[in-house]
Formats: structure tokens, sequence, C-alpha cells
């Protein structure tokens, strides 16, 4: 299965001695005075467009909005559970924070951070200066929309924190790759399956992306917008370009940040993303070796050997943690993993490998619970793995001939030799899926569109930059703004990017062509 493309900076809610260095880069938490919410009309006006009869009652309500502190104000609209049956009567709540905008304004500004399943509430309402920058503030109102199935919207609901922790730490019997393995992750992909669908509930069925695209339709018009400004990151350019192949006569000025390949299957992603991580973990490699004190000796070849050498040693002897957890080689790779999403956090590497060297799990589980979202108590501050799993199922169809999926593992680790014989059998978590993905795979042309910028990091290991190539060429007015540089995402990475995006929400101005942005 395919790793979250996650804006790493989301998880700057960890607690514990990583907090600093999650927090390293990131735009200080700053809040507006909580008077700027006096001055917001306490409720929205649609824009009244004409749509399907069986849409009226959903396009024409008022959204109320409280003040929620600190110059937000909040509210909730309410969408069909089942966009093709929108007449059925079962219906969803979609929670939404807004930033006023503190001069003229010129619309609404709609901003989502990723997942899969990452919550644009808190997105938003958190670090609303890291989401969008204080210019764009001035002229837009800055909007969170946690999506169907996220946070604070009608939510997926799956497993306990007990639970939680032994689908995601318990080792596996059997060697990698057995019968026996694969009947236990099988079992364990089961059990996480029919709890999300008995404690989600009919909501299960309708968490694809296409769903919360048609959500963000109905939300552009409640906000009394008659285009749609949209500024997605990671998985949210997957929202964003799903938006634009529906609604192409409605997209106003688009940026997408860390492009999804539309037209990739399961297995071209997790293909493109091993490759993508491998790429990254040897540029942490090479600059490791120009460190006196470097964990390893060597180049960066060696490098790699060495951590192949730890994965496949906790792979058959996982290291004892002293809160009854053991590190196995899954562990071990996202404690590597979690770093690799920004150059600022390498550091934490270099302590996490020596760690492990000397058979101590702590520093690599600091690590793995970042990802995770877990806390040091044990308990998990959000549920973004389990809504990455759960809309990943929805929105992949999946692959069960045993050879095509011989051929494929053989085809990721040959191209990914760290961690590609990690990230194989992928898709038996989703075979098991209580719902079949109805999705198809396949190019988004949004042929009439405004322009819309699609921004790719030359060595992102989470969404590779090939995809944003991929998306922009795809897009009949696509612009592609490359960033050559490490690290998920560029926005407030480079000044050259955030120029760049600064100029088009505030003038309109598209690049004649690609910036090719070095800072």
């Amino acid at each position: 299965m395919i790793r979250p493309a996650r804006r790493r900076p989301l998880v700057a809610l960890a607690v514990g001695a990583l907090a600093v260095t999650v927090l390293a880069g990131c735009s200080p938490w700053l809040f507006p005075s909580p008077d700027a919410a006096s001055t917001v009309e306490p409720t929205s006006t649609p824009t009244g467009e004409t749509v399907d009869p069986s849409l009226e009652g959903y396009y024409s309500q008022s959204l109320t909005w409280d003040d929620c502190g600190q110059g937000f104000v909040c509210s909730t609209a309410t969408a069909p559970l089942d966009w093709s049956n929108p007449d059925d009567g079962q219906t969803i709540d979609l929670a939404l924070v807004r930033h006023p905008a503190s001069g003229s304004k010129v619309g609404s500004l709609l901003v989502n951070p990723g997942g899969p399943g990452a919550s644009a509430f808190d997105f938003v309402r958190q670090s609303v200066d890291f989401a969008a920058h204080p210019d764009l503030q001035q002229e837009y109102d800055i909007v969170g929309v946690d999506p169907r199935g996220v946070g604070r919207s009608s939510a997926i609901s799956c497993l306990d924190d007990k639970q939680a922790d032994a689908f995601f730490f318990d080792i596996l019997p059997g060697q990698r790759g057995s019968q026996e393995w694969q009947d236990a992750l099988r079992k364990s992909s089961k059990t996480f399956a029919d709890a999300c669908a008995a404690n989600t509930g009919p909501l299960l069925e309708f968490i694809d992306t296409e769903s919360s695209a048609r959500d963000m339709d109905m939300i552009r018009a409640l906000l009394g917008d008659d285009k749609l400004n949209y500024l997605g990151y990671s998985y949210g350019t997957s929202l964003g370009a799903h938006y634009a192949g529906l609604f192409p006569d409605k997209v106003g000025r688009m940026v997408l940040d860390g492009a999804e390949n539309p037209e990739s299957t399961s297995f071209d992603l997790t293909l493109t993303q091993a490759q993508g991580f491998e790429s990254a973990l040897k540029a942490y490699l090479e600059s490791c070796t120009e460190e006196s004190d470097c964990w390893f000796q060597g180049s960066a070849d060696d490098g790699l050997k060495e951590v192949q050498g730890l994965l496949a040693q906790v792979d058959k002897n996982p290291i004892p943690n002293e809160d009854g957890r053991q590190l196995g080689s899954s562990s071990l790779l996202t404690a590597i993993m979690d770093p690799l999403y920004s150059e600022s956090l390498w550091s934490d590497l270099d302590y996490m490998f020596e760690s492990v060297k000397e058979g101590e799990a702590g520093a690599a589980f600091t690590l793995v619970d970042d990802y995770y979202s877990r806390s040091s108590d044990g308990t998990y501050y959000d549920n973004l793995i389990q809504n990455f799993n759960a809309i990943t199922c929805a929105d992949y169809p999946v692959t069960t001939d045993p050879a095509v999926i011989a051929q494929q593992n053989e085809q990721l680790i040959a191209a990914s030799p760290t961690v590609g014989p990690y990230w194989t059998y992928g898709d038996i978590g989703c075979s098991v899926w209580p719902y079949p993905s109805r999705a198809v795979p396949g190019p988004i042309t949004a042929a009439g569109s405004q322009p819309i910028l699609v921004v790719g990091t030359t060595n992102d290991p989470a969404t590779p930059y090939v995809w944003a190539q991929a998306l922009a060429s795809q897009l009949e007015n696509g612009h592609l703004i490359t960033y050559q540089g490490e690290g998920h995402t560029a926005y407030n990475t480079s000044s050259c990017v955030d120029d760049v995006v600064s100029a088009y929400f505030l003038d309109g101005t598209v690049p004649s062509s690609d910036p090719q942005c070095t800072s």
C-alpha cells in the first residue's frame, strides 16, 4: 500500500523532545486578535446558482458562523451521503473554519493539507500563517473544511488506542512473504476493515475522493464564491485535480503543491513512492558522509547497505522497547521515512540509527509515534493513518492475481532495494475491504479551466517530482512550477515558489515558463 503523502508540519502537535525539531522551519502559530471575528457576517449568502433540483436544498443552505476564538469563525454544512442519490435522505456534516480576510476581501481560499485523512480544519485553525502566507490572508478568507470521514466532519471510526497499537505494531508470524505471513496480514487487515465497517456505518462506502470533491463545490457555492480558489498540498492536490476534472468551469485560482498523478494505479503509486524515499534516503546519507561524526563509514552506497542490514536484522530479531512494543522492520522503516519529509529533520536520523545499532528502540519509536500521531501515553491525537488506509481502499482498485503480484514484487524490489522489500503485497490490506473501490484511475484534463499551477519538488520522497510533471502535462491549462530541492512540497520552503504563488493568487500572474526555483 502507498504511504501517506503528508504535509509534514501537520505533526507539529507531537509532544516530547521531537516537538522542537518538527516545528523547525514552520511559521509560528500566530493568531490574530479575537476582535477580528466581530466584523464577520453571521451567515453566508449562497451564490443562488441553478443546480439540479435534487441538489437545490444542499446548495441553498445558509452557513451560520459562530465565533470559535482567536479571530476564527466556525460553521457546519450538510451534504448528501451519496451524491449519486441525494434524495435518499441520508446526510453527513462537514465542519468548516474560516479566518476572515484582514483587508479588502476578494473571495475565499480553501486549503487542504493532504493525507488522505488530515484535518484541514486543524491545519487552518492551528497554523494559518503556514497554511497560507499573511499576504494572502489580506485578500482572502482562509477556509479549512474537514473532508468527509475526517476530523470534525462526519468521521471514520475504526480502532481504539489499544487496538491501533496492535494493528500498527504487532509482529506478524512467519517469514516475510511466506503463506503464514500473508495469512496473518490478511487476518489483521480484515480485523481493521470489520472494525471500520462496524464503527463507521454507511459513511464508509462514500469516503472516496470524488465524493469529497463534490462536497467542495457545494462549499464553494455556500461561501458565495462563483469560482473555487484553492491551495492543496500533497493528497490535497488529488482533491483539487478531481474538482477541476468535475467542475472545470468553476475553477478560479488553483495551486497544487506536491502533486499526485490521477492516472496512477495503486501499484504505480507504491513503486514511484518507494523510489522517492530511496532517493531521499540516499541524499540524507550523502549529507551524513560530509560530517565527521557520521554514524556509518564510507560512501552513501555503503550507508544504504548498512540500512538494509539493519532492516533485515530487526525483521529477523525485533528490538524490544520499554513500553512492550517491538521494533520490527515495518516500524523501523516508518522511523526512517518520518524525517525524510523535510531536510531540516535529517539530523533526527543520526541519533536514531546510532541507537538502533546499539540495540535500543526508543529513538526509533519516537519518530514512529510522530508519524502515527501517537502520544507518549499511548493515546492517538488523530486518526490520520486509519483514515489514510480507509480512503486509499476507497480510491484504488486492488490486484489479486498471484502472478501479477509476484511480478510487481520483483519490480518493486529491483527499483527500490532498501524500501521496496517492505512494501510488497500491499493490496492485501484493501482486498478485504467491505466496499470495493468504484474509482477508475485516469488522466484529468479539466478542459476549459482557468490556469492551474502544479508545484513539484525534484527530490520529494512522498509525492515524487514525476507526478507533478505528469499532472501538469495532463491538465489542459496546467503550468509546472519546479523547485530544485529536497523534502515534501515547496510552498513555505522555497522563497521563489512563495513569490510565484503569491503573485498568482493576488494578481493572477502565471509564469510564462517554469521558473525552475532553486531557493
